[in-house]
C-alpha cells in the first residue's frame, strides 16, 4: 500500500510543496504508482523521508543530504561529526551572548544610567543572573530592605559604582587570601572581613544588620548564583562561599551588640 503525496504531507508534518521539491530535485521520489496511475510514497521512500528531516533538523542542505543518502557508510559519519563540532560552536556563542544579554538586562534592571561600555567596564567579571535577580525581586520585594536597596542602587552614578566595585575587589582579594592561606572562618581575620562586607551594604545599599547579613550569606553558600555577585567564577574556590558563611555567622555572635545595626 502506497501514500499519496497529501498523506505524507499530513503525518511528516511538511508541506505538499516541499515535497514536491523534493521529488523535482531528485532527493525523494515516489517510487510506486496506484490503479489510476497515481504516484506514491512506498514504505521505502517513507524510511527515507525520515533521514531526509533527520538531516534538516541538523542543519544540513540538500545538497549535503543527497551526497549523505548516496552512500551512508561513506559520508554519514563524517558530516554528523562535523555538524557536531558546529552545532557546539553554534551553542557556546548561544551561551555568550544569552549571558551578555542578562548581564546588560539585570544592570538596567538597578536604574543605572550607564552605557554599554561603561557598565562592562565598571561591573567587570560580576555576573547578573536574570533568574536569580527574578526569584529576588519576586521574593523581597515588599520588605523594606530590598526597596532602600534598589532605590539606592538607581541613584548611584558611574563613578560610585566605580568606587564601589574597587572596594569589593579588594575585598574578594583579601577573602580569597584568607581562605588560601587556611584562615579559620571563625577566626578575627575572616570575621573581620564579614564585618567589612556588612558595612560594605549598609553603606552602598541599606542598612544590614547582623541577621540580615546571615539570610544574605546563607543565599551564598545555597545558590551560586547569588555568590557569583559578590564572587566571580572565575575567582571562586571550592568551600568559599560556605566559608564566608560561616564567618558572617561567626560574627553576628562575636561583633558587641553596639555594632550589630
Amino acid at each position: 500500500m502506497g501514500y499519496s503525496v497529501g498523506q505524507v504531507s499530513d503525518f511528516a508534518g511538511i508541506t505538499v510543496r516541499t515535497l514536491h521539491h523534493y521529488d523535482k530535485t531528485g532527493l525523494l521520489s515516489p517510487t510506486e504508482r496506484s490503479a489510476a496511475g497515481y504516484r506514491l510514497y512506498s514504505d521505502a521512500d517513507l524510511a527515507r523521508l525520515q533521514q531526509i528531516l533527520f538531516y534538516r533538523q541538523l542543519g544540513f542542505a540538500l545538497d549535503e543530504i543527497a551526497t549523505i543518502l548516496e552512500d551512508p557508510q561513506a559520508n554519514a559519519l563524517g558530516q554528523l561529526r562535523a555538524r557536531h563540532r558546529l552545532l557546539n560552536r553554534q551553542i557556546a556563542e548561544l551561551y555568550r551572548l544569552v549571558e551578555v544579554a542578562e548581564r546588560a538586562i539585570e544592570v538596567q534592571r538597578t536604574g543605572v544610567e550607564l552605557t554599554p561600555e561603561e557598565r562592562f567596564e565598571v561591573f567587570g567579571e560580576i555576573t547578573f543572573d536574570l533568574s536569580y535577580a527574578t526569584e529576588a525581586d519576586l521574593r523581597w520585594q515588599h520588605t523594606e530592605g530590598y526597596r532602600h536597596s534598589m532605590a539606592r542602587a538607581a541613584a548611584h552614578s558611574k563613578e560610585d559604582w566605580a568606587q564601589l566595585m574597587a572596594e569589593a575587589a579588594a575585598w574578594r582579594q583579601r577573602l580569597t587570601a584568607a581562605f588560601d592561606a587556611g584562615e579559620p572562618a571563625a577566626g578575627e581575620t575572616a570575621m573581620d572581613l564579614a564585618e567589612e562586607h556588612r558595612q560594605h551594604i549598609t553603606r552602598w545599599f541599606t542598612p544590614c544588620p547582623t541577621d540580615m547579613h546571615g539570610r544574605i550569606a546563607d543565599d551564598f553558600a545555597a545558590d551560586p548564583r547569588a555568590f557569583a555577585l559578590v564572587v566571580p567564577p572565575a575567582e571562586q574556590r571550592p568551600g568559599l562561599a560556605p566559608y564566608l558563611r560561616t564567618a558572617v555567622h561567626a560574627n553576628a555572635v562575636h561583633r558587641p551588640p553596639t555594632q550589630n545595626t
